[in-house]
């Protein structure tokens, strides 16, 4: 028995041992939980509503709390949201039925943070916290100083409070709309609606001796409106709240808001920004950003352990003046009336704003436009020098051409001048010899003075036409007819016809053919051609030696003929026959039918060569009939 209860125990070292460990486990746990950071310990924030969740101006102001209070925390925010209602009654009922749902709910998990929302929220946030939570603390946020019961703040508190300056809100108005001899201002009939009627009525009295004011709060929206879209001349409206009119019909503020600007015949004014941007002109306003800044930043400082009793802030003023572009458009409101300082929102963007790239796009493709036309206005420019140019060329070519020409045509013209000079001296020589003799038979010598004048005309045409052919002068385009011309240079070639035993032709056609053109270089084409053509039979041999010139009208278009009884061309010339430095003659330098060519398309015709079926060329021009 000794032995045994004097030997240890196995398992007593075992479970010591095991006992030791889970102490020391547990130990290391509590150390660890004391020396976690606490950044991912979740935050409770209670929101409460003055008049609901959707009520402008403060359901603006605590979206954008909301909004920077889930952006700025380290930790999780669990936000709950809750509104009174009962600031929206002209008879709101009793709160306790709210107080102890509140008291239900946050009974046993107590927010970190309280954010009322407005003055009635505040209120009843201070009047109930010793209930709800006693030891919470309590940020006054989007309230107006005039409306917190200070002697109720705590050092738990931290006030955000906004100040209205009504005296600056309606200087705005006659500054920017000087001629205004009365405002109407639309109010609600809640309590705190008529607290701000009297604050108004008061502060402007200073204002009482420059300005009318109407009041709207004794009336029904209905009837508001009807007056809005009936006021004098002017008028304006300002905007101040509606939550529940004299009626005792409740309003969403921004609806009712919305519904007066739809009927309004004056330009609405308002102090809050919640209410610009959609209805109301503009002027000095109280902004969001500045508000809510303020408040999460004491939200954030209070989650993170700072005492609210060090958080401090003044009251938050208007700040500078914004307009709307849009209603200082429709009222006719100049900018030069706005407050220096001034900022114009809503700004339309301009043509060239909201259509840039269309623009640039149609300006490219002007410019684009612009630059082809002036490079086809300055290639109209060189050409039309080319062809005055051209012309010119063409001009002095002709001109030595028709030099050439009259050097073949010398024996017609010696045999033209010589017979009216021989028969001119012939008739003066018998006159003398009448004159001579006793009595003299006047009656004869008057038929040879008659003669000796018609001999003396008819070598001055001859000179006449001699000198029209040699005459170097531009392109002339005028009105002729064109059977005159051709007989003209028929009378000047006839001679040499007849020189070289070939008969020459001419058969005109009988109706007038006036065409427009230079009549001397048309002659020139005209002589030209009947010269190949009398050169063409010189060198086929004896035959029949025919030369026939004939006009005729074709449609619109004036045709002259030259044939003759050669033996034609070889069918590989007549495509090159007027190709320039082409010629079929020993001597020839081939340019007077290019010559030719050149001149009848100066004039708007064709010239072209073939051979006829009996043998021998046929010359076909074609020129316009003068319209």
């Amino acid at each position: 028995m000794s032995s045994v209860s004097g030997r240890p125990w196995p398992g007593a070292a075992a479970l010591l041992c095991l006992g030791l460990f889970v102490a020391v486990c547990l130990s290391a746990e509590r150390a660890g939980a004391v020396e976690r950071p606490l950044r991912g310990e979740l935050k409770r924030v209670l929101v409460l509503h003055s008049f609901g969740r959707e009520f402008r101006p403060w359901s603006e102001y605590a979206r954008d709390i909301k909004a920077e209070l889930e952006r700025q925390s380290p930790w999780p925010l669990d936000i709950q949201e809750h509104a009174l209602l009962t600031a929206r009654f002209n008879n709101p009922g009793p709160e306790a039925p709210f107080v102890e749902y509140l008291h239900s709910l946050y009974q046993g998990a107590m927010p970190d943070v309280v954010l009322s929302i407005g003055a009635p929220a505040a209120r009843f946030a201070q009047r109930y916290r010793a209930r709800l939570f006693p030891n919470t603390p309590l940020i006054l946020t989007a309230v107006e100083h005039r409306l917190i019961d200070r002697a109720d703040l705590r050092d738990n508190d931290v006030v955000v409070a906004i100040r209205n300056d009504f005296v600056a809100a309606f200087e705005n108005i006659q500054q920017v709309l000087p001629d205004t001899k009365s405002v109407a201002v639309v109010i609600g009939a809640s309590p705190l609606e008529k607290f701000w009627m009297e604050e108004v009525k008061r502060e402007l009295k200073p204002l009482g001796e420059r300005v009318e004011l109407v009041w709207y709060s004794d009336l029904s929206f209905e009837e508001i409106l009807k007056r809005a879209s009936k006021l004098p001349p002017h008028t304006a409206l300002f905007w101040g709240l509606m939550s529940v009119d004299a009626a005792g019909v409740v309003h969403e503020s921004d609806i009712a808001l919305r519904s007066l600007h739809a009927v309004a015949n004056a330009p609405i004014f308002s102090y809050q920004e919640p209410f610009f941007g959609d209805s109301t002109v503009g002027g000095p306003m109280h902004l969001i950003s500045e508000t809510s800044s303020r408040t999460v930043k004491a939200a954030i400082g209070i989650l993170g352990g700072a005492k609210p009793v060090s958080i401090n802030y003044e009251p938050i003023g208007f700040a500078a003046p914004r307009y709307d572009w849009r209603e200082l458009q429709r009222w006719g409101i100049s900018e030069s009336r706005l407050p220096p300082g001034s900022e114009v929102l809503f700004r339309e963007p301009n043509i060239w704003v909201r259509y840039r790239w269309q623009i640039l796009m149609v300006s490219a493709v002007f410019l684009v436009q612009a630059g082809l036309i002036s490079g086809l206005l300055h290639e109209r420019r060189r050409r039309r020098f080319a062809e005055v140019e051209s012309r010119q060329r063409l001009a002095e070519l002709a001109h030595v051409n028709r030099f050439s020409t009259v050097g073949e045509l010398t024996t017609s013209i010696a045999h033209e001048l010589n017979q009216p000079l021989g028969s001119i001296l012939t008739n003066a020589e018998t006159a003398e010899l009448l004159l001579k003799a006793k009595s003299p038979d006047i009656d004869e010598i008057r038929q040879i003075l008659a003669d000796i004048r018609r001999d003396d005309q008819r070598a001055s045409e001859v000179i006449r036409r001699l000198r029209a052919v040699l005459k170097k002068t531009p392109f002339e385009v005028k009105d002729f007819e064109l059977n005159d011309t051709v007989g003209e240079a028929i009378g000047l070639v006839k001679a040499v016809a007849g020189g070289r035993r070939i008969a020459l032709s001419y058969m005109p056609t009988l109706v007038d053919l006036h065409v427009k053109g230079d009549p001397v270089q048309l002659q020139q084409v005209i002589l030209n051609l009947i010269i190949n053509a009398m050169d063409a039979i010189s060198d086929a041999g004896i035959g029949k030696r025919e030369v026939t010139v004939s006009t005729q009208r074709a449609g619109n278009q004036a045709e002259i003929r030259i044939t003759d009884t050669g033996s034609g061309m070889a069918a590989s010339d007549l495509a090159k026959v007027f190709d320039p430095f082409f010629t079929t003659k020993p001597q020839g330098m081939g340019m007077g039918l290019a010559i030719a060519r050149t001149i009848i398309e100066a004039h708007h015709g064709t010239i072209s060569a073939a051979n006829l079926p009996a043998g021998g060329a046929l010359f076909t021009i074609r020129l316009p009939i003068a319209s």
